[in-house]
């Protein structure tokens, strides 16, 4: 059977990236040649090299909803990663282009447009981010992790799926996820994730909080890239890290309770582990909001407990956590009873399907 080459795009966060290593991982290398386009220092150039998948870097400007005289530059940038995105898919020949979002995104969705090569877009959050809304009109389909989403779509090309789950998320262990961390199973662990970058408010109250919290908690704190303080090393039952790659599924399966922000990918996985929330999402002055309503719907369908950024402080966090410990049972019988597609497997039979033009 001849091989089939398919573009992967999606970046400026990891959550841009790690449902496009998802279907990577399951792509059999055998029928499949597999390239990502990016940009030239983002994320996703660090991430894809681990894996080693031929990466493309072009020009990428950030979109804004805002006037800015920097968008006057970007614009060209934008332009210029349209042309560099084509002259890449010209030499690749892909078959299809699957794309998870960000800025990066649309020059590459725009050129393969230009081209006819069939794209499929996956929007990870409630409302669409404006890379996916510019998108939207090049795209073949369109697929969503929240139904709500599907509205802000045309109607025959929008489909509700869930969100694309790392299969190797879900095959951590228990104890070599203690035996890693050196805890133990008499008191439960709290994992703390900011997202790829950190979170430098959520990293200082958790550190101002350390004494409180080590008396009934054994800490994961993965508190971003040049976050580590190296003050905070000994102290006992109190792990940090940079960011974890191979060692995560462990961690998390020794996990009870996890500090997130509202980033829809790290969730749905949370979602999928039935680990039960405290979701600080980005505040209005830092987000257009999109994380703030992906923790309303994960509240109101009981999975969770919100924080806004604006009212963390020590104690409404210890506050939070002792109210999420009294929640945990009723939180993870929630999380049992939610209907569950596999969006991943989904995914996969569709690429297929467009692939062969069907």
């Amino acid at each position: 059977m001849e091989k089939k080459t398919i573009v992967l795009t999606g970046g400026g966060s990891a959550g841009h990236v790690t449902p496009n290593m998802a279907i990577i991982r399951e792509l059999d290398i055998k029928m499949w040649d597999i390239h990502y386009i990016g940009s030239h220092s983002g994320i996703e150039k660090e991430l894809m090299e681990k894996i080693d998948v031929p990466y493309h870097g072009i020009s990428s400007g950030k979109l804004r909803r805002y006037m800015s005289k920097k968008n006057v530059g970007d614009i060209f940038r934008v332009i210029k990663g349209c042309l560099e995105a084509r002259k890449t898919l010209k030499k690749i020949r892909p078959s299809l282009v699957f794309s998870k979002g960000g800025f990066v995104s649309v020059p590459v969705i725009v050129a393969a447009s230009t081209l006819k090569i069939p794209t499929l877009i996956h929007e990870s959050d409630i409302t669409p981010g404006l890379a996916n809304k510019i998108s939207q009109r090049f795209a073949s389909k369109i697929f969503t992790s929240f139904e709500e989403a599907t509205h802000y779509f045309p109607a025959h090309k929008a489909q509700h799926i869930g969100s694309p789950i790392r299969r190797e998320i879900l095959t951590g262990s228990l104890e070599k996820g203690l035996r890693f961390l050196d805890f133990n199973k008499r008191k439960p662990v709290l994992t703390i994730m900011g997202g790829s970058l950190g979170a430098k408010r959520i990293n200082e109250v958790v550190r101002n909080s350390l004494n409180d919290l080590i008396k009934d908690f054994q800490i994961v704190h993965l508190c971003g890239k040049g976050q580590v303080d190296s003050s905070l090393q000994q102290i006992p039952q109190y792990r940090q890290f940079e960011y974890v790659h191979d060692e995560l599924a462990d961690i998390l399966a020794a996990t009870d309770l996890v500090i997130t922000r509202g980033g829809s990918n790290a969730i749905f996985e949370f979602l999928s582990l039935k680990i039960p929330m405290l979701i600080i999402p980005l505040s209005l002055q830092q987000s257009r909001g999109d994380q703030i309503l992906n923790a309303k719907s994960f509240v109101k369908s009981g999975y969770a407990n919100m924080l806004e950024e604006e009212n963390l402080t020590e104690e409404s966090l210890l506050l939070q956590l002792n109210e999420l410990q009294n929640k945990r049972t009723e939180m993870k019988k929630n999380m049992n009873t939610t209907i569950k597609n596999d969006a991943l497997t989904i995914l996969l039979n569709e690429i297929r399907l467009w692939s062969r033009g069907e």
